[in-house]
Order: structure tokens, then sequence, then C-alpha cells
């Protein structure tokens, strides 16, 4: 994911529901990397039981990615997903030095905002 996704994060969602953080480090190489990664995030948000996506990267390039499915499911299709499989095969041969991948169930979940005040 990109910057081209909302500002802000997404959710809180209904627990239980499954978090996959996808952390990476890029290469300079950036042949077709914006293009696939706004094709992703496309495709991702009509994927079945996608609920949204929290992205950020560092000047120096170190990304990190949490996409939230609603269920094991979801993540399984969207990890088989045809473009996304040749997405992931790109990343490890041209775009990313190293990454690693997390899969989780999220059991608790909830958002607070600046209050203005120490409580």
């Amino acid at each position: 994911m990109t910057d081209h996704m909302t500002t802000g994060p997404v959710g809180p969602f209904e627990p239980p529901y499954c978090s996959v953080v996808f952390t990476s480090l890029r290469t300079s190489v950036d042949d077709g990397y914006e293009e696939t990664s706004r094709r992703m995030e496309e495709l991702v948000a009509t994927a079945p039981g996608f609920l949204g996506a929290d992205s950020a990267r560092t000047p120096g390039g170190l990304g990190i990615t949490v996409a939230y499915f609603r269920d094991a499911e979801a993540v399984k299709a969207w990890r088989d997903a045809p473009e996304h499989r040749e997405a992931r095969r790109r990343g490890r041969v041209e775009w990313y030095e190293e990454y690693a991948v997390h899969v989780g169930t999220v059991e608790r979940s909830y958002r607070g905002e600046r209050c203005g005040r120490d409580e």
C-alpha cells in the first residue's frame, strides 16, 4: 500500500478478525512498483472479507502495511489471488531487499482521539 490511501487509522472492527502485517525494506528499483501498488489497493478493496488497511513508509524505504480481514479464509483468498501472487513474486525479485509477514487474530479493538485534557 502506498500513500494514495487515506490518512489516519482505520477501524476498529468487531473482533475477532485477522490482521496481516507486511513489513518491507525497498530496493532502489521502481520499475512498475507504483502502478502495481495502486492496482493492489484497488484489488484488495474489492476482496471479500477485506475490512481496511493502514500503511506507512519512511524516506529510507522501510514500509509497514497492516491489512485487516474478516477471517482466515479471506486472508487465504487474498494471498492466493492471481494478480496478488504476481505482485508478490515481483516484490521478492525486484522491489524488496527483505520483508516479513505476520498473520494474527485480533481479539480486542478500539479507537481513541485526542480529547484536549489529561484523563
